[in-house]
């Protein structure tokens, strides 16, 4: 039979080498991003041929005749997504008159302006999102579980779930800080609408690990801790990956010809359910052994004379 707590050491360490690097990253380059979080311009020209760097370089010099300031020029294609500082419609209009000249027809397939104050606000209600559904997570199964039979704690439950939370959100975001800073991949609102998804999707993997671990602590007496949750596992661990994988497939799809304006966003969500499902299997119940056995040895030493 499968041990997969006696090699829980095994898996934190697995869990620590992918998201060490991302970490990193965040301290080193931080995250990209984009203008809704920022403020500013971006639009989107789609040329007759492949963008080169040629192509780039004439939009770049086209922008530098207008005094404009271009943060980023990202070719993807045909096509070209331009960041700038922020631009009024009159201002557009000029530049892509200018751009005409420059580098001949083009189409522009979106244009949008973002002030400063819409951007910081933008970013202050993505944080309070991701700590509301954090703590509300907490609560709602800290309730589920209270009847949990002792020495059980359900909110030992409901910390660990989040636990698993926060190592998908640290894998996910730090693979985009270095995705930000290697390929100029920036944070945008669809970006925190799969940080959302991924949260809600880890926590139901994690609470089908968790109900199946709290019935078998109703039903089976005189069994260790450690055998209960690793029994719980092996019973969930095909439906989870069978979710998982059907999940995973329909995402490839649209990875494939979902288009350019939600690669990212797709990408987000493959990310996240990877993590999700190893998470959920090798982090969360694993975390409740050790956190269970360390509250017992406590327990016990302060029961020693």
């Amino acid at each position: 039979m499968l041990d997969i707590i006696g090699k829980r050491n095994w898996y934190f360490f697995v869990s620590l080498l992918v998201i060490i690097p991302g970490v990193i990253s965040l301290f080193l380059y931080g995250l990209k991003l984009s203008v809704e979080f920022t403020g500013g311009s971006r639009m989107t020209l789609i040329f007759p041929k492949e963008v080169n760097e040629k192509i780039v370089s004439q939009v770049r010099k086209a922008f530098a005749e207008e005094k404009v300031n271009v943060y980023t020029i990202q070719p993807a294609k045909n096509s070209v997504i331009i960041r700038t500082e922020p631009l009024q419609k009159q201002e557009d209009i000029k530049i892509l008159s200018s751009l005409e000249k420059e580098v001949g027809k083009f189409k522009q397939e979106s244009f949008e302006t973002i002030g400063p104050t819409i951007g910081k606000e933008t970013t202050r209600k993505a944080f309070y999102s991701v700590m509301i559904a954090s703590v509300l997570i907490v609560l709602y199964i800290a309730l589920s579980f209270r009847k949990v039979p002792k020495p059980a704690s359900s909110w030992r439950f409901g910390i660990t779930a989040i636990i698993a939370v926060l190592h998908d959100v640290l894998l996910l975001v730090g693979i985009f800080s270095l995705l930000g800073h290697f390929y100029n991949v920036e944070i945008d609102s669809l970006f925190i609408t799969a940080l959302l998804t991924i949260i809600g999707f880890s926590v139901h993997d994690t609470i089908v690990v968790f109900d199946r671990i709290r019935e078998n602590l109703l039903r089976v007496s005189g069994v260790s801790f450690e055998k209960i949750v690793n029994d719980s596992i092996l019973q969930t661990i095909v439906r989870s990956l069978n979710t998982s994988l059907t999940a995973l497939l329909v995402l490839f799809s649209l990875l494939l010809f979902g288009g350019e304006s939600i690669r990212w966003f797709i990408v987000a969500l493959f990310i996240g359910i990877l993590s999700g499902t190893y998470s959920s299997i090798f982090n969360a119940a694993p975390l409740l052994v050790v956190w269970h056995n360390w509250a017992m040895k406590k327990r016990e030493k302060s029961n020693t004379p």
